[in-house]
């Protein structure tokens, strides 16, 4: 039972923001695909695959940054009681677990056709090699937009089979929101991260915040627009983007504080709702 408190402690399976952040580009990237006129066993069958795929993957990440960053971890107070960084799990027995979650994500990508799952490996390099960026450049955070918001294209090809602009489009966008989220987020650890010498764009734009948030969520909704434009959505879809513009620009920016951990965590996770929003969204209008 102390083993499996553990495994869910060092997995973060009781924090579900992380694998939810991951899964949502996915949902996207397959509802803008999908063809609502036909069966939807499909659509239901493939949504679960990504979710599952995205909790698999997002754990077997947490055990993978926590095995690089373990004594990085052990020097910040928010994290020196991780399971590796303390010692309570071994290298060798979280090198099982990944190994373990990873086959099982493999067990899920078989699912899909030949195209995504050759896209979906090219990722792999990218998922494992973020928790280094850190250590040499001030833009991590851009590193995992990249890597985190891959679902996007991987739900697009799961239904057509090629890539073309439009998953592009909003790719790049859910990019910008990453980079801001997570940015959010890095600002817990920022005194920390100061002291030990790990970069990220916190640090790099801890004087002007909330101007460099600005900046993310404009890109951000700019090409979430100009991707509903390419898909020749209605005007329904503009005017439910209302929404996801005032949480972004309003609701995060008035209780985002970068000198208080906890509006940051909380700021960070309303990005679920942001989430689910834009899903609805896409859902809706594709269905109309």
């Amino acid at each position: 039972m102390n083993q499996l408190k553990l495994f869910i402690e060092l997995t973060r399976l009781k924090k579900p923001i992380g694998f939810m952040l991951l899964f949502w580009p996915c949902a996207w990237g397959l509802t803008l695909a999908y063809d609502f006129s036909s069966n939807l066993n499909n659509y239901f069958f493939y949504l679960t695959l990504f979710f599952l795929g995205s909790v698999f993957m997002r754990s077997a990440g947490c055990i993978v940054n926590d095995i690089l960053d373990k004594e990085f971890d052990s020097k910040v107070f928010r994290t020196k009681n991780r399971p590796i960084a303390s010692g309570k799990i071994s290298i060798k027995l979280a090198i099982f677990y990944a190994s373990t979650l990873c086959f099982l994500a493999f067990l899920v990508l078989i699912n899909f056709n030949l195209f995504t799952i050759i896209i979906a490996f090219g990722s792999m390099p990218l998922a494992f090699t973020y928790p280094l960026m850190k250590r040499y450049t001030y833009w991590p955070q851009l590193f995992l937009g990249i890597t985190f918001n891959y679902g996007l294209i991987l739900g697009w090809t799961a239904v057509n089979s090629e890539i073309s602009l439009v998953p592009l489009i909003f790719y790049f966008g859910a990019i910008f929101w990453t980079l801001g989220y997570d940015t959010i987020y890095g600002y817990q650890d920022i005194k920390d991260d100061e002291i030990i010498g790990l970069k990220s764009t916190s640090i790099k734009f801890k004087g002007k915040a909330k101007k460099f948030l600005f900046l993310c969520y404009l890109f951000l909704s700019s090409f979430f627009l100009i991707g509903g434009y390419k898909m020749e959505f209605n005007s329904i879809y503009y005017l439910l983007f209302i929404i996801p513009f005032v949480h972004l620009f309003f609701y995060q920016m008035k209780i985002f504080n970068l000198n208080e951990p906890d509006s940051c965590l909380k700021a960070f996770k309303s990005n679920n709702f942001f989430g689910l929003i834009i899903f609805l969204n896409i859902l809706i209008v594709k269905n109309l």
